[in-house]
C-alpha cells in the first residue's frame, strides 16, 4: 500500500525544527534474563536492564529512538510497539505507539526509529510496549523531560537520574501464558503478580532476600523525586518514613505545591514530590504497599512487602531500624492500630490545583460534545471481557491512522463496531462521563494525545474553576467527569491502564479532526519507514504476529 504524494508530508525535516537539539537513543529489545526479585526469567527487556534505559532530554529537543527488535522467544510476543506515555505527539501521531491505532507492530529482526519533537513539553513521562500485554514482560522505563525554566526550581536542589523512582509489579510467567491461565479459564479474573518492585528491586514470599533498592541523599539538600507507576495492574501507596512530600507535578502538569505524607498512585500515573533531607543522618524506609482487587491465589505475593531505603550519606550501609510493617499499617487507615497512624495525611487528588491555565476547557459552560462511557465486566462468553457501552474493543486489521490518511476514513460509520471509534470535531470542548460496574477496581483511564481536567473525580465537589489536570484518572464505583479540547488532530486511545483490562476490551478510540489529520497546519507527518511497517508485519507467519 502506497500513500499518495499529497499526503506524504516529508518536506518537514524533524531535525531542522527551531531551537531543537537532536537527542539520540538506541533501544536493543531482547529476550534477556533478569531477576528483579531473585527469580530468573526471560523477559522483553530494553538494553539488557529492567526497568529499561532512562530517556532524558530538554523540552525543545527532538527525540530519535532507534529501536531494534531482537526478540526470538516463542513463549512471548516477538513483534513489538512502544508508546511514549504522556507525550502529545502533535503532528506525529504515527510515533505514539499503540498497535493498530497508530502503527503496525515492528516485526522481529527489523528496526524502526521513533522521531518525536517535544515541542516545549516537559516533566515526567515513561515508555512501554503497547502491543497486547507485552509490557508486563519488561518493556517499560522512565522518560524525563527537563524544563530549564521550571517554575518550581526554587523548591529543590537535586533533580537527575538518581531521583527517578519507578514502582512496578512483576510476574514470573510470560504474559501470553498468564493470559491463557487467567483470562480464558474460570473464574476469569485479573492475573496476580508475584512481587512488587521499587526501582526494579523486590522480594517474593519464600524467595531470596534481595537487597532493597537504595536512594542516596545528603543532609540539608532538597530533592525532586519523580515517582512513576509502571505497573501492569497494581496501584501503590507511596511514602517515606518521617519525611513530608510536597507534590509539585501530576502526570506532566505543574501544580501548586501541596505537602502530604504520602499518596496513592495508580498504574501509569506520575507525581513529582520535593523531599527535604532534614532528618538525622540514618536510613529510612521507603514504603509502597500494593492495592489489588484480590490477591488470594498467588502465594508468592505479599502486597505489603514493597520497600526501598532512603540512605543519608554518612549513615551505615544497612536497613533502617524498626519494623517497616508499622509504616504500612499507617498507610492503611482501616487496619491502623494507633491513633497516630490514622493522622497520616494522604493526598486527595481533588486538592490539586494546576499552576497555569487552571480553568477547565469551556469553564462551567456546556461542552460541545458530551460522551457517556458506561463500562462493565462480562465473562459469559467464556473469557474475561470488559466493554464500554456494550462493546468490547478489538483492534482493526489496519491502523486507525492509516485508514484515515490513506483510505479517507472521516465518519464514524466507516469504522467497524468493534473498533469503537468516535469522530471528534476540530476544537470541540469534549466532556467524558465515565462510570460503570467497577467490579471492585479503581480503573486508571488514560487518554493519549492530551491532558484533561478532572472536573469531577472520585472525591470532592464538581470543579470547573481550577480542577486537577493529568492524563490518567482513577474511576471506581462512581461517575468521573473529565474535559479536554479537541485541538490535536490524530487517533487517540482512551483505555484502562490495567493492562489485562485493555486486553479484555476496555478501550475506545477518538478520531480527532480526521480532515485536519490529512491536510492543514496540524496535519500528520508520515514517514516511508512508518508506511513500511504494515506490509512487513502482514507478511509474517501467524506465530510471529
Amino acid at each position: 500500500m502506497v500513500l499518495s504524494a499529497s499526503f506524504l508530508l516529508l518536506a518537514l525535516v524533524l531535525s531542522c525544527l527551531t531551537s531543537a537539539a537532536d537527542v539520540n537513543y538506541v533501544f536493543d529489545v531482547d529476550n534477556s534474563v533478569v531477576a528483579p526479585d531473585g527469580f530468573e526469567r526471560a523477559g522483553v527487556i530494553v538494553n539488557g536492564v529492567f526497568p529499561g534505559t532512562i530517556i532524558q532530554a530538554s523540552k525543545n529537543d527532538v527525540l530519535h529512538i532507534a529501536t531494534n527488535n531482537n526478540l526470538i522467544d516463542p513463549n512471548m510476543r516477538r513483534s513489538l510497539t512502544i508508546h511514549w506515555h504522556g507525550l502529545f505527539q502533535m503532528r506525529t501521531a504515527s510515533e505514539d505507539g499503540p498497535a493498530f491505532v497508530n502503527q503496525c507492530p515492528l516485526a522481529p529482526a527489523h528496526s524502526y526509529t521513533y522521531d518525536i519533537p517535544l515541542n516545549g513539553q516537559a516533566e515526567t513521562f515513561w515508555y512501554h510496549s503497547h502491543l497486547s500485554s507485552q509490557y508486563v514482560d519488561g518493556l517499560r522505563g522512565p522518560l524525563i523531560i527537563y524544563d530549564p525554566e521550571d517554575p518550581h526550581f526554587s523548591l529543590y536542589d537535586i533533580d537527575d537520574e538518581s531521583t527517578v523512582i519507578t514502582l512496578a509489579d512483576w510476574y514470573h510467567l510470560p504474559s501470553i501464558g498468564i493470559e491463557e491461565r487467567y483470562l480464558n479459564v474460570p473464574p476469569f479474573h485479573e492475573p496476580i503478580p508475584d512481587s512488587g518492585l521499587i526501582n526494579g528491586v523486590g522480594r517474593y514470599v519464600g524467595g531470596p532476600q534481595v537487597p532493597w533498592a537504595r536512594i542516596n541523599v545528603e543532609a540539608g539538600k532538597r530533592y525532586r523525586f519523580r515517582v512513576i507507576n509502571i505497573a501492569g495492574y497494581a496501584a501503590f501507596t507511596f511514602s517515606i518514613d518521617q519525611h513530608a512530600l510536597t507534590v509539585i507535578e501530576a502526570d506532566g502538569i505543574s501544580h501548586q505545591p501541596l505537602t502530604v505524607d504520602g499518596f496513592d498512585i495508580h498504574a501509569a500515573q506520575r507525581y513529582s514530590v520535593v523531599l527535604e533531607a532534614n532528618r538525622p543522618v540514618g536510613n529510612y524506609w521507603i514504603s509502597a504497599p500494593m492495592t489489588l482487587q484480590h490477591d488470594a491465589d498467588n502465594n508468592n505475593l505479599d502486597i505489603d512487602n514493597v520497600f526501598a531505603v532512603l540512605h543519608y550519606i554518612g549513615a551505615p550501609d544497612a536497613d533502617p531500624e524498626g519494623d517497616p510493617a508499622n509504616l504500612v499499617a499507617a498507610l492503611r487507615p482501616a487496619v491502623a492500630t494507633t491513633a497516630a497512624a490514622n493522622k497520616l495525611n494522604l493526598l486527595d487528588e481533588s486538592d490539586l490545583v494546576p499552576l497555569f491555565n487552571a480553568e477547565a476547557p469551556g469553564g462551567s459552560g456546556p461542552a460541545d460534545r458530551v460522551i457517556d462511557l458506561q463500562f462493565q465486566r462480562d465473562s459469559d462468553t467464556g473469557e474475561l471481557e470488559w466493554t464500554i457501552n456494550g462493546i468490547k474493543y478489538e483492534s482493526p486489521d489496519l491502523p486507525t491512522l492509516l485508514n484515515i490518511m490513506v483510505n479517507g476514513f472521516t465518519n464514524e460509520n466507516q469504522f467497524t463496531t468493534a473498533e469503537h471509534t468516535f469522530v471528534l470535531n476540530r476544537d470541540d470542548i469534549v466532556e467524558l462521563q465515565i462510570h460503570g460496574s467497577a467490579n471492585g477496581h479503581i480503573h486508571p483511564f488514560h487518554l493519549h494525545g492530551h491532558v484533561f481536567s478532572v472536573v469531577q473525580g472520585m472525591t470532592g465537589a464538581p470543579n470547573f474553576v481550577n480542577p486537577p489536570q493529568r492524563d490518567v484518572v482513577g474511576v471506581g464505583g462512581s461517575t468521573v467527569i473529565i474535559r479536554f479540547k479537541a485541538d490535536n488532530p490524530g487517533p487517540w486511545f482512551l483505555h484502562c491502564h490495567i493492562d489485562w483490562h485493555l486486553v479484555a476490551g476496555l478501550a475506545v478510540v477518538f478520531a480527532e479532526d480526521p480532515e485536519g489529520q490529512r491536510s492543514g497546519p496540524k496535519s500528520q507527518i508520515i514517514k516511508q519507514e512508518w508506511l513500511d511497517l504494515c506490509p512487513i508485519y502482514q507478511a509474517l507467519p501467524p506465530e510471529l504476529q
